[in-house]
């Protein structure tokens, strides 16, 4: 009986995880802010297994390099873990990612840019620009349009940023789960 049960969970089609890219400029300091509380508000869920999070920048200067101390203090003092290293957008991002969401007006235009460059080469779907959204798109709670990059300022910055990612993180979610049964009945 047990063979059975096996070969019947083996034919069962494997859902692909829905997969979400938080994009920023260096990758230090807001995108990875992004993929932490966005990842740790789908682990409070049970969701783990149903999502792939990650994170890029649209440059490569601090490829391989953790996320900028500052930001994984602040995270930390709310429980929120940052363990990314950072890397830069790649073509395969285009087609890997359910959505790709950038911190700014200029992160994305910086994506839509390369994508644009990058699929004169590359085999990449063209709808895959519709993919890449401004992530204050999903706030609820704050009136902002984008979330400043804090880098050169001080602790109130990475505190700020972490407060409009709580809130388009949640609803980004709520939203992801509304649209997608498949993730919201499992």
């Amino acid at each position: 009986m047990a063979s059975t049960a096996s070969s019947a969970a083996e034919t069962e089609p494997k859902i692909k995880p829905f997969s979400v890219l938080f994009v920023c400029l260096g990758n230090i300091c807001r995108s990875p802010a992004a993929e932490g509380v966005f990842r740790d508000l789908v682990k409070k869920r049970g969701l783990d297994s149903k999502f792939y999070i990650d994170s890029a920048g649209t440059i490569n200067y601090h490829e391989g390099d953790q996320a900028d101390p500052r930001m994984r203090a602040a995270s930390k003092r709310r429980g929120i873990e940052i363990t990314s290293i950072s890397r830069p957008i790649r073509p395969s991002d285009f087609v890997d990612f359910d959505l790709i969401l950038a911190m700014d007006r200029q992160n994305r235009a910086d994506i839509l840019s390369t994508f644009e460059r990058w699929r004169h080469r590359e085999p990449l779907p063209a709808e895959a620009a519709k993919k890449v959204r401004l992530i204050c798109s999903y706030c609820k709670k704050h009136e902002a349009d984008e979330v400043p990059d804090p880098y050169y300022g001080g602790a109130q910055g990475f505190e700020k940023v972490l407060d409009l990612l709580d809130d388009a993180c949640e609803s980004l979610l709520e939203s992801i789960l509304a649209e997608s049964t498949k993730l919201a009945d499992s």
